[in-house]
């Protein structure tokens, strides 16, 4: 019995410690470098030769959210986590807004074998899946719809996908992009990220219904979305 008792104990310090040591590699970098790390993602994803978003979807989508390096930590809490950005279309499809910070926690991700990070991106595809996005806290698969993205830039899309999901999803590990369903993960607001990229811990939904004026951080990365969707000026 005392030694069942110690071994409990052991584990339950190995858990403590392993979930300490997760927590320092979420956070270890800042909103600032995770907007870089999200515009290197979206760069990579779209330059891959028959590979990348269709065209098509990315200049018909109301937002985009990317996370780059989702973590998986099976072995300690089989939970998965990663933050990143969601950005929304200005007023008359003119261009993108500000990223407003966003935390993807658990659910179904699509791992490739060996993989211990995924990339996620993501495209809301009506207005309807945009104000459920905006939300303070958003299950995925639960009252939007959703589906795995086709894949392929010069792809006309025109997939049921297109035509009925509010969200359309991919991954990228080990350097495969493929659509993916991300059942049950949920998407909430980061503020204390939007609070280091603007001062203050404002909600997503102020972020982008108020247009609050995008950080210098975030150029390389709207310069991307322009460039690979037509808007007008």
């Amino acid at each position: 019995m005392e030694l069942a008792t110690s071994v409990l104990r052991s584990l339950g310090v190995i858990a403590l410690s392993g979930l300490s040591l997760i927590g320092i590699s979420v956070r270890a970098d800042t909103a600032i470098e995770r907007l870089d790390d999200a515009a290197t993602v979206f760069s990579e994803v779209m330059q891959t030769p028959d590979q990348g978003i269709p065209q098509d979807l990315l200049e018909d989508a109301h937002c985009i959210v990317i996370v780059p390096g989702v973590k998986k930590a099976a072995f300690i809490i089989g939970g998965k986590y990663g933050k990143g950005f969601v950005l929304c279309r200005n007023g008359n499809n003119s261009g993108w807004g500000a990223p407003a910070a966003v935390r993807i926690e658990g659910g179904s991700i699509g791992w490739q074998a060996g993989g211990s990070e995924t990339d996620v991106i993501m495209l809301v595809m009506n207005q309807r899946g945009m104000d459920r996005l905006l939300q303070s806290k958003f299950t995925l698969g639960g009252s939007a719809e959703v589906a795995a993205g086709p894949v392929g830039r010069t792809s006309s899309a025109q997939t049921d996908a297109k035509l009925t999901a509010k969200i359309l999803e991919w991954s990228r590990s080990r350097g495969v992009f493929a659509g993916v369903s991300l059942g049950g993960a949920t998407l909430r607001n980061d503020l204390d990220a939007n609070q280091e990229l603007y001062g203050k811990r404002l909600h997503n939904r102020d972020i982008v219904m108020q247009r609050v004026k995008a950080p210098e951080a975030a150029t390389k990365l709207l310069s991307l979305l322009n460039k690979y969707s037509r808007h007008e000026s």
